[in-house]
């Protein structure tokens, strides 16, 4: 059964002894740069809301709205910097024109780094994220550029995100070892819709000592119940789009599948009088590897209903239900060796032991 919480009962944050609230307050919709999301006077409620309940935790990234994201929260943050602990990501270009304005290297690393600290007006960042493993630049490079930055001053602690179980192992064994600056946030998807990860990089971070941070809990509003099976077509692809369907529809999630784990969100909505949104967000925080989802949202109620998750009791029959509608199919090894043939050939025939 999950636990009622607030704002501002704090966790640590991975292995590290950082504080910060149980949900995250990200700003990828400040800003309407890109074509949706929050003007700044809007962009200021939702900001507001959030630290009034205690709220101590912002998300944003050097790239986000074209920068506006940084700018505009560097400006609400500036007369209670101490209390507020903001993260934020490099990797993705800044540039399209210049081929290292991307990428994990050095280079691209000081310079967002350079250029997030200008927009946000401040003199540190507290949680430096890589958005991406690039696939092309050394572990080494990374581990290295961002060890110094810390031991400069400049950033405080080093997330990752949205990169390989195996190369994240990787990076934190190698801290450790050199003595370099560990990773203490991971960031990925993670919902009802995107359970995948569970099958490698959250039993991961939990081992290595990262603490989960799931964005898109809401597996883009699917699991709001914005969306219906009308809203299936051959369209539904994974092609670049421009509008927020579209988007949505990229990712791989706007099926069958994700429509019926909907109708069983509303079922236990309905139930509890709460909304689809806060059973959604709810479920992500009954799983113990993760510290605090990143809630994003375009207009004040938005905001206002997601703090609502955390007030939000799912009984063991409600999460059974959930989690059997959204159940990922097994991968190997775990496929193989959760089968009872393969536990007697490990453990005996007499005695099964209970895994992990």
């Amino acid at each position: 059964m999950t636990n009622k919480t607030a704002l501002d009962h704090y966790r640590l944050l991975g292995r590290s002894g950082l504080r910060v609230s149980p949900l995250s307050l990200g700003t990828m919709t400040f800003g309407s740069d890109w074509g949706w999301g929050a003007d700044e006077t809007d962009a200021r409620r939702i900001f507001d809301a959030y630290v009034d309940r205690g709220g101590n935790f912002v998300d944003t990234a050097v790239n986000y709205t074209d920068g506006a994201s940084e700018r505009m929260l560097g400006g609400f943050i500036k007369d209670k910097r101490e209390r507020m602990v903001v993260a934020t990501k490099f990797t993705m270009a800044r540039d399209p024109a210049n081929i290292n304005s991307g990428g994990n290297h050095r280079y691209n690393l000081v310079r967002s780094v350079e250029t997030s600290l200008r927009q946000l007006d401040t003199d540190r960042i507290d949680l430096m994220y890589l958005h991406a493993w690039d696939f092309t630049t050394s572990p080494e490079e990374v581990l290295r550029a961002l060890d110094d930055l810390v031991r400069a001053g400049k950033i405080l602690y080093v997330g990752i995100c949205n990169t390989p179980a195996w190369r994240v192992a990787q990076l934190q064994s190698i801290a450790d070892l050199r003595g370099w600056a560990p990773l203490v946030a991971l960031q990925i998807e993670y919902s009802l819709v995107e359970r995948t990860v569970e099958h490698e990089l959250m039993p991961m971070a939990r081992e290595l000592g990262l603490g989960v941070m799931p964005w898109s809990p809401l597996g883009g509003g699917i699991l709001t119940g914005k969306y219906r099976r009308e809203d299936l077509s051959d369209d539904n692809d994974s092609d670049v789009a421009a509008d927020r369907k579209g988007v949505i529809a990229s990712t791989g999630h706007l099926n069958q599948r994700s429509l019926d784990i909907a109708d069983v969100v509303g079922e236990v909505a309905a139930e509890l009088g709460v909304s689809r949104s806060q059973v959604a967000i709810a479920w992500t925080l009954a799983n113990p590897a993760v510290v605090s989802p990143i809630m994003g949202a375009r207009t004040l109620e938005q905001a206002q209903d997601n703090f609502g998750a955390l007030d939000v009791t799912l009984d063991d029959g409600q999460l059974a239900r959930l989690n059997a509608a959204s159940a990922p199919t097994p991968i190997f090894p775990d496929r193989f060796i959760g089968r009872p043939m393969a536990q007697q050939l490990i453990f005996g025939a007499s005695t099964l032991l209970a895994r992990r």
